[in-house]
């Protein structure tokens, strides 16, 4: 098996096997990273289709398997950012389905509905930080790496649209019961 491996003979079958079993793995969850940065489900269908066309493509030069996730995520964003800055994607989408995804159960009084619609008022760099941050939860360097910044514009464009949406969150009703307001202390 070494010598094949050496030699390159036989990788096919191995190597689409392996690509085959991390797909199947990892869909859901780049699907949901996808729709988290698009917005949109059939957008995210797309991106994680062509961010898997451009990691199958690189399989074999991909050398560190456990960096694989960081290496798509990293394709998710650039091709998010590509579709924007095509004149004729700058429609808004509205889709009434949202992708399945795991959750936790817990109960939700609508504040996570809220709290995403601040989310996509951000603009796209901010949106991209706030998703890979506290959606995926990954740290500041994993986010940076991704996003090819450094990790102060991480922090700094997540502080600055934080900013934007404590500033926006006692305009709704449904964010922050159960905490008083400062002027009602």
């Amino acid at each position: 098996m070494q010598l094949a491996a050496e030699t390159g003979v036989g990788m096919a079958p191995d190597r689409d096997a392996d690509f085959a079993a991390y797909m199947a793995a990892r869909q859901p969850s780049l699907l949901r990273t996808a729709y988290l940065l698009s917005g949109d489900r059939h957008t995210a269908e797309d991106l994680v289709q062509v961010a898997f066309a451009k990691l199958y493509l690189s399989w074999d030069k991909v050398q560190r398997r456990e960096l694989v996730d960081g290496y798509v995520r990293r394709i998710l964003v650039n091709e998010h950012t590509s579709l924007w800055r095509r004149a004729f994607t700058r429609r808004e989408v509205v889709s009434g389905a949202v992708p399945e995804t795991q959750t936790l159960d817990r109960t939700d009084d609508g504040e996570s509905a809220a709290l995403w619609a601040f989310v996509q008022t951000l603009p796209r760099k901010q949106r991209a930080v706030i998703v890979l941050r506290y959606y995926e939860e990954l740290s500041e360097a994993e986010t940076a790496e991704v996003l090819g910044v450094s990790v102060g514009t991480v922090k700094s464009q997540a502080s600055r649209a934080l900013a934007a949406m404590r500033s926006r969150v006692h305009d709704h009703p449904g964010i922050g019961r159960g905490t008083p307001r400062e002027e009602e202390r």
